[in-house]
C-alpha cells in the first residue's frame, strides 16, 4: 500500500508509470518536464495578467467574477479530463493552465482590493518556496522516505476531507469562525496547511524523477507538469489566504 501512495497529489500517483516503459528516445526526460512546466506557468500567468488588467481598469471585483467562475469550473473539468485521460495531457494541460489563470487572476484581484500588494507577496513566496524546496530535495536535505510520504499523504487527505466537510456543513449554516478567522488559531491552521502544501512539492519532485527513471512515455512530461501545477496553485492560494489573515490583524 505504501508503495502505491508515492505522492498525495491525486494527479501524480506511482501506479501511472506501471507498464508504460518505452524506447529511450521516446521517453520522458527531466529537461522536457521542466520545459513543459515552464509553458504551463506562462499560460497561467498570461490569463491571470489579462484578468488582472481588467481589474486594474475598473478597480471593481465584480468585473472579474465571471472570469473567476469560468476559470474555476472550467479548470476543474479539464483537471478531471487530464487525470483520467493522461494521453490527452499535451492538449488538456495547457487548457487547464489557461483556465486556472483566469481563476487565479480573479481571486487575486478580489484579495488585492482589500489588501493592496498581497498578490505579489503571495507570488513571490510561492516561487521562493518552490525553489528552496527544490534545492533541499536535490541536495538531500529532505530525504523522501516511506514514512515521510505516508505522513504527507495522511495530512493532505485530512485537509481535503476537512475542506469538503466544511463546505457541506456551510450549506447547513455551520461555520468554523476560529479556523477561518484572523486569530491565533486561524493563522496557525493556515500555517500548517501551507507547510503541508509546500511539502507536497517535494513528493512531486521525487515522483517526476521516478517517471524519468522508469522511462515513462513522452506525454507524461505534460502530465507530470500538470500535476506539479496543481500543487503550486494550491500552495499559492493557501499562502494568499494566510497573508490575508495576517493583514487583517493590522
Amino acid at each position: 500500500m505504501a508503495q502505491l501512495m508515492r505522492t498525495s497529489n491525486p494527479a501524480l500517483n506511482e501506479k501511472i508509470f506501471q507498464g508504460q516503459h518505452v524506447a529511450l528516445d521516446e521517453a520522458m526526460t527531466l529537461n522536457g518536464t521542466i520545459n513543459k512546466t515552464g509553458i504551463l506557468l506562462l499560460c497561467t500567468i498570461a490569463t491571470a495578467a489579462w484578468t488582472w488588467h481588467g481589474f486594474m481598469q475598473t478597480h471593481s471585483a465584480v468585473s472579474v467574477l465571471p472570469f473567476l467562475w469560468i476559470g474555476l469550473l472550467g479548470g476543474l473539468i479539464f483537471a478531471l479530463i487530464t487525470t483520467f485521460k493522461k494521453t490527452w495531457a499535451p492538449v488538456t494541460a495547457p487548457v487547464y493552465a489557461l483556465l486556472e489563470g483566469l481563476a487565479l487572476g480573479g481571486i487575486s484581484a478580489v484579495f488585492e482590493l482589500r489588501f493592496p500588494g498581497i498578490a505579489m507577496q503571495s507570488v513571490g513566496l510561492t516561487f521562493g518556496t518552490m525553489f528552496v524546496l527544490l534545492f533541499a530535495y536535490r541536495s538531500g536535505l529532505i530525504p523522501v522516505t516511506q514514512k515521510f510520504r505516508l505522513g504527507i499523504v495522511a495530512a493532505t487527505g485530512a485537509i481535503m476531507l476537512f475542506y469538503v466537510g466544511e463546505l457541506l456543513l456551510g450549506f447547513l449554516g455551520v461555520r468554523f469562525a476560529s479556523i477561518n478567522g484572523s486569530g491565533i488559531v486561524g493563522i496557525g491552521f493556515s500555517v500548517v496547511i501551507v507547510v503541508v502544501a509546500a511539502l507536497n512539492l517535494v513528493l512531486d519532485f521525487d515522483f517526476i524523477e521516478s517517471g524519468v527513471r522508469a522511462r515513462a512515455p513522452k506525454y507524461m512530461e505534460w502530465y507530470s507538469a500538470f500535476g506539479l501545477m496543481v500543487t503550486l496553485i494550491w500552495l499559492y492560494l493557501e499562502i494568499l489566504r494566510l497573508l490575508s489573515k495576517v493583514r487583517s490583524r493590522n
